[in-house]
């Protein structure tokens, strides 16, 4: 009997023994391939030997170093890496353990700033439903994940919410594309006058929404409005790219594809490949500026920020991608796998939509393709996709809850940036019948 509290209390799991490339292997012997990265984390898959080289060298000199006693040249490289490659005007790099520690400091940082440049009456952050930016106290209040958010609602800050940009389900027939970003544009407008330009923190929102709605891209000119709204009234832009950010899409920051530049931007998942905990926070300079001439600190830390050994491997794994062409890799790649799925499940009658960029795409179950009809929650369809895709072999995300936290169904995919072609059509096929099988047995009872 296992004496680790696992996120499930009901069911077992097989024993990882090995990983190499794109396939996990378990105790047993049976291999599996990861198509989804862990949670979008494995960009560069399973046992590249220069990440491995790379910590092991940086074990050899420095394991672990406080920060509030020393900085070392590893943490520093990768810093100077990261801003180099950084959207425009971005100074500094904050490194945490992961994307929720990325997020909990990013919302700290916003708050912080508005304290040190007189505005303390600033208190509010707008959020989107059906967004999730992590699973700390801030950053859970801040998300729109109903399931993981509601037997915690007491204890969570105030959070004003606003509506998803879901082009699938809410644009209109009658409307384009860019008419519907105005609509979302004008809703955030009314948002802020409702609350007080003046109280408002920030606007946070994932570029490409991850696991909540599975790979929703925004619509166009919809970053582009956000950020005239949000320069009009004062309030920064917190860009959430921990899963969809660092190459996912095809650009290292997906934010990029929208020509605008956010005031904070929180990083994680593909910055180090999950060859150790790592993530980030990329600070606007007249932020740093602000606190600089303010009170000269930031005021808040955790005990294994800027760890060297995890700098070491997010370093390493960010040159492999420079080096190695891997965000060109993933556009070419990214519209293969598009095509692959389209030509698959394009006329499958329960699958709804595709969507997605680069490596990073979702595929949306309904009960009814014509009338975009969910499947009734009590069928649990995404975790029987989950187990047939197990059965085959095959690493997918799937989550319930798509549309409101409770109706709809998804299957998240974020294979290496490594993968081929025939790896991605594998992953297809292997997809499309545990797909099959996930919802026969529906098909029939109806």
């Amino acid at each position: 009997m296992t004496k680790i509290l696992h996120r499930n209390l009901r069911g077992t799991l097989p024993f990882a023994a090995s990983a190499k490339g794109l396939r996990i292997t378990d105790r047993e012997g049976r291999e599996y391939i990861d198509a989804c990265g862990g949670a979008a984390v494995s960009c560069l898959g399973h046992g590249h030997p220069e990440v491995l080289a790379a910590m092991h060298a940086q074990i050899d000199r420095v394991a672990y170093a406080h920060t509030s006693f020393f900085t070392t040249e590893v943490a520093e490289e990768l810093a100077d890496t990261l801003i180099a490659d950084a959207p425009s005007g971005m100074s500094h790099v904050y490194l945490v353990s992961g994307g929720s520690e990325a997020m909990e400091a990013a919302l700290k940082m916003a708050r912080q700033y508005f304290v040190e440049t007189g505005q303390p009456e600033r208190s509010v952050f707008i959020g989107r439903r059906q967004s999730y930016h992590g699973n700390t106290l801030g950053a859970l209040a801040v998300g729109g994940n109903e399931w993981r958010r509601r037997q915690f609602a007491p204890i969570l800050i105030d959070v004003a919410r606003v509506s998803p940009c879901y082009e699938y389900r809410d644009r209109r027939q009658d409307e384009s594309a860019e008419a519907y970003s105005e609509r979302l544009a004008a809703e955030l407008e009314a948002k802020i006058a409702e609350v007080g330009p003046g109280r408002v923190i920030a606007f946070v929102a994932e570029t490409v929404v991850g696991a909540t709605a599975g790979a929703v891209p925004p619509t166009p000119g919809y970053f582009r409005r956000v950020r005239e709204i949000c320069d009009r009234h004062g309030i920064l832009l917190v860009a959430d790219e921990v899963m969809c950010g660092m190459g996912r899409t095809g650009t290292l920051h997906a934010i990029e594809q929208e020509g605008v530049v956010p005031d904070l931007m929180a990083i994680a998942k593909g910055l180090g490949g999950g060859y150790q905990p790592i993530g980030a926070v990329l600070v606007q300079g007249r932020i740093i500026e602000a606190f600089r001439s303010g009170s000269g600190l930031f005021q808040h830390g955790h005990t294994y920020i800027g760890h060297p050994v995890a700098a070491a491997a997010a370093l390493a794994v960010q040159k492999i991608i420079k080096r190695d062409r891997l965000l060109e890799a993933v556009r070419k790649s990214g519209a293969h796998f598009e095509r692959s799925l389209r030509d698959s499940l394009g006329a499958h009658p329960h699958v709804g939509d595709i969507r997605g960029r680069g490596l990073f795409r979702g595929v949306e179950l309904v009960e009814d393709r014509a009338t975009k009809r969910p499947f009734d929650p009590s069928h649990r369809v995404n975790a029987k996709v989950k187990a047939a895709a197990m059965e085959r072999g095959l690493m997918v995300y799937p989550m319930g809850g798509t549309i409101d936290g409770v109706r709809g169904d998804h299957v998240l995919l974020a294979p290496p940036f490594i993968a081929s072609e025939a790896d991605l059509d594998e992953i297809v096929g292997r997809l499309a019948g545990a797909i099959e099988t996930g919802t026969a047995a529906l098909r029939r009872a109806a």
